[in-house]
């Protein structure tokens, strides 16, 4: 059960969340404020600190619009501090992509100061670095809890697993309710046909039932109606004539088929 009195604080590897969103829900538009609800469940929150590295603004001036649109909605979320690395371009941009610079040491910096400040009870991390072990390890020597938010199964991020004393496990559960956009809608599934089998040996197959298109032909010993077959209009003066009724030729019987039983998923007769 929750205490309402634990205060909490997350630190949140901002890079390490959209590259691990884009792989397992293949979309980025998360609700951070709404995310890290879930993971305070009724505590206190003390504060969220964001860690991510600014794009350049020479180098990718659209990504770096979009970054920067995302970065002012987190700050816009109460209780929540932004905290920028940089991102550093090497002279075989844009062959080889740039790394972050100083966004780990940040982070682990301030969990560790609040750590010794007394600032929170529990520590929340969301990254999946190994290299944080070490903070967590000394959050936990200190006296405090430490909690970690992962992605994926298992086998993944396993020493932080084992150091964390409650892990969170970001899946489409935790997710739910935490994206800005409602989620697309689903698939239409594809309509197999039916399966059949063969009958049984020695069960005789059932009769083909008639067409509506044989039912309703006439038979050719039944007489026409005269008057269906004569011309309402004759010239005046004149006995109609008398109209030979046509003869009708009824279409050779079909020769008898096996019709199929549906198939029953549950093998009963």
């Amino acid at each position: 059960m929750a205490d309402k009195e634990e205060r909490v604080m997350i630190f949140v590897d901002g890079s390490n969340m959209y590259h691990s969103l884009k792989a397992y829900f293949h979309r980025t538009d998360i609700d951070l404020g709404k995310f890290c609800e879930k993971l305070v469940n009724k505590r206190k929150l003390v504060r969220i600190y964001y860690y991510n590295a600014e794009v350049g603004q020479a180098q990718e001036p659209e990504r770096y619009k979009d970054q920067r649109a995302f970065f002012d909605s987190v700050e816009a979320i109460p209780y929540t501090e932004l905290r920028l690395g940089r991102l550093v371009y090497t002279n075989a941009w844009p062959n080889t992509p740039p790394y972050e610079k100083g966004v780990d040491v940040m982070l682990a910096t301030d969990m560790l100061t609040h750590c010794f400040k007394n600032n929170y009870d529990t520590a929340i991390l969301v990254a999946g670095d190994a290299d944080f072990v070490g903070a967590l390890q000394a959050v936990k020597d200190d006296g405090k809890h430490c909690e970690a938010a992962l992605f994926g199964e298992e086998r993944t991020s396993v020493p932080l697993r084992k150091v964390a004393d409650v892990v969170h496990i970001i899946d489409g559960n935790l997710m739910r309710g935490c994206w800005k956009a409602p989620p697309p809608p689903p698939r239409p599934q594809r309509q197999f046909p039916h399966r059949h089998v063969r009958p049984q040996q020695g069960q005789q197959p059932p009769q083909q039932a008639q067409t509506p298109q044989q039912q309703s032909a006439t038979p050719a010993t039944q007489p026409v109606p005269q008057s269906s077959q004569m011309r309402p209009e004759a010239a005046e003066g004149q006995p109609p004539p008398v109209m030979q009724p046509p003869s009708r030729q009824l279409p050779p019987s079909p020769p008898p088929q096996y019709v199929p039983k549906p198939f029953n998923p549950n093998g009963l007769e």
